[in-house]
């Protein structure tokens, strides 16, 4: 899309077609799956209290799990933009930079040290391995001389999140909670219940209005941090909360519906091909745009192989591998 065109249509209605895009997928959501439902009976789940064995299912199975995908989707689009962002870093990813992996060996140790603990106890311990997950990877991309390149971070990502991965296995074979392990971190909405939704929807709800109240000094902040500095920005302060924010969605996503890679990655980059470089219009369009892509990527994960199950995880990895490498292969020129 050529930069003209960017500035001949106006954002309100490229965020329009973004939402209607979003509906209509959502529907689609509802409409397919292993069990044969209609627009009626979508409808009667969604607005009334009736009941029958397809509204119950629609209800109790299939609404909390794509409202799971909804947030999930929009937690991991945003995060990576902000990563993107604060970082100049076009290959920024919670799941190439080991929010994720931390977030996973955090929720290993907790679910094998303390076994009883609840939903809300498992979200902290994925908060907090995000955090060391994160910092264990600048800590080791900033050990040689130079800064931050992005490849050398994709690195550092690789090798730390390979060793948190080795960690979570470790943990669970030792004390046999394998199964257990990986069932959380498969990748999946499957099982996700309102109660779950209850107690991480509220964490993405937060993280994504502070990024969109701080999209005008992370814009400012993507050019270069002496600019930043000269138009009198507190670039430490500002940093330090988009890093909580990225830990605060990172963490909930993982606490939710186990490993994704590649979102936080693909869908700003589309959408930047969109709205442009101001992060006023990123933020937005980039949650409509991974809730919108979660949607797209669950309804086939539950479609292509029914009544069986195919990995959303894998579903993301296949398309989001090929981005990555057409992005390495450009070298990031159009972020950097």
């Amino acid at each position: 899309m050529s930069t003209e065109t960017k500035r001949t249509i106006p954002f309100i209605y490229k965020l329009l077609a973004g939402v209607a895009v979003f509906v209509a997928m959502f529907i689609v959501a509802m409409l397919f799956g292993a069990a044969d439902t209609t627009i009626n009976d979508v409808w009667l789940a969604l607005t009334s209290n009736a009941h029958g064995d397809k509204i119950t299912i629609l209800r109790e199975i299939r609404l909390p799990r794509e409202m799971a995908a909804i947030f999930v989707g929009a937690a991991l689009a945003v995060s990576g933009a902000v990563m993107q962002g604060m970082t100049r870093n076009p290959l920024a990813d919670p799941g190439l930079l080991g929010l994720t992996a931390g977030a996973n060996a955090a929720l290993a140790i907790t679910m094998a040290w303390m076994p009883s603990v609840n939903y809300f106890g498992i979200m902290i311990a994925c908060f907090i391995g995000a955090a060391v997950g994160s910092f264990m990877v600048f800590s080791l991309g900033a050990i040689k001389k130079g800064g931050f390149s992005p490849l050398r971070l994709v690195l550092a990502g690789a090798a730390v999140s390979a060793f948190l991965y080795a960690i979570a296995e470790g943990v669970g074979i030792y004390f046999k909670i394998s199964k257990d392990v990986s069932m959380w971190t498969a990748g999946g909405m499957i099982g996700t219940t309102w109660s779950q939704l209850q107690v991480i929807v509220p964490v993405i709800v937060l993280g994504i209005i502070i990024a969109l109240l701080l999209s005008r000094q992370l814009t400012i902040l993507s050019l270069s941090e002496e600019v930043a500095v000269s138009l009198g920005q507190k670039t430490v302060r500002i940093k330090a909360i988009l890093f909580i924010v990225t830990i605060l969605l990172a963490g909930a996503s993982v606490a939710l519906v186990g490993n994704m890679a590649f979102i936080g990655l693909m869908v700003p980059h589309i959408v930047r091909a969109v709205v442009g470089t101001d992060y006023r219009f990123i933020i937005p369009m980039s949650a409509i745009s991974g809730a919108t892509f979660m949607l797209f990527a669950d309804t086939l994960g539950r479609t292509l192989n029914a009544p069986f199950e195919t990995p959303v995880a894998a579903i993301v990895a296949m398309m989001g591998l090929p981005f990555f490498l057409i992005i390495v292969r450009k070298g990031g020129k159009a972020f950097s």
